[in-house]
């Protein structure tokens, strides 16, 4: 037998297989069970969850998101020109600060600047736990975005530097205006990708507690399932995972769109 039908045979029979599971999976599932627990009608109709889910759940989270992004987008750049400095000691604290946030669950970190920092230090977050909340997740999210635009920095042509100096630009003003601009088109598609993980982070947030007008969306579909039009299935948490996909998926194919332009242009 030659060496391409052999082929062609053992991808026909991986397909099979796998039709044949999921035909039987398909014949398994207790479908009317499905479209009660996470199907109920009351909850897909207008005037049902949607209400609750967008205005409140969807605001919030594009609006934490893009908080904890920016400020974390700063701090990271910060870290970064630390961890590349000259000065030994800015490295040391920068890296002890970027192994230490990225080897730390985001869940252990919103709880203790929620709850331990302020009651060590007598401390009121600004905003109250979901501002301490939004602390923890840029701090983490720094310590991220601080190793990407670190390799970003490192990936600009050193000759882009020597230029601007010969040029009579000081280092304060080559960094500013030649190396970071070329840094951040190097890093879009990773900070794409970061911003991706912090909407689905700030789920997390439901831990701390917070106020009605406060939830985020994960929260928003947690509480609609024992109150509201859906109480007692878990309706609200399909809709709550369809709304992220329709934030996210648009945000990932950016990404890879970002990518392969890059590939093209080296």
């Amino acid at each position: 037998m030659k060496r391409r039908t052999r082929r062609r045979l053992t991808d026909a029979v991986l397909y099979a297989v796998l039709l044949l599971v999921v035909v039987l999976l398909l014949l398994l599932v207790d479908w009317s069970a499905v479209k009660a627990n996470f199907f109920d009608p009351a909850g897909w109709k207008k005037g049902g969850n949607w209400g609750d889910l967008i205005t409140t759940g969807v605001k919030n989270t594009v609006v934490y998101t893009l908080i904890a992004f920016a400020c974390g987008f700063a701090l990271a750049i910060v870290l970064a020109l630390m961890k590349l400095s000259p000065v030994a000691p800015y490295r040391w604290l920068a890296t002890g600060y970027v192994e230490f946030f990225r080897g730390l669950p985001a869940l252990i970190v919103i709880l203790v600047m929620a709850f331990g920092v302020p009651i060590a230090f007598n401390w009121k977050p600004p905003g109250g736990v979901i501002g301490a909340g939004l602390i923890a997740l840029v701090l983490v999210a720094g310590a991220y975005m601080a190793e990407t635009m670190r390799a970003g920095i490192q990936a600009v042509p050193k000759g882009q530097t020597e230029a601007a100096r010969s040029l009579g630009m000081s280092a304060g003003r080559t960094t500013v205006s030649v190396v970071l601009p070329q840094a951040l088109r190097i890093v879009i598609p990773p900070l794409t990708n970061e911003f991706v993980l912090l909407i689905k982070d700030t789920a997390l947030l439901f831990v701390i507690g917070v106020q009605v007008g406060q939830r985020e969306l994960t929260t928003v579909a947690r509480d609609l399932t024992t109150s509201g039009p859906t109480a007692g299935t878990s309706t609200s948490l399909i809709q709550a995972a369809l709304l992220y996909l329709v934030i996210t998926l648009p945000l990932t194919r950016l990404v890879a769109w970002l990518e392969k332009r890059q590939q093209r242009a080296r």
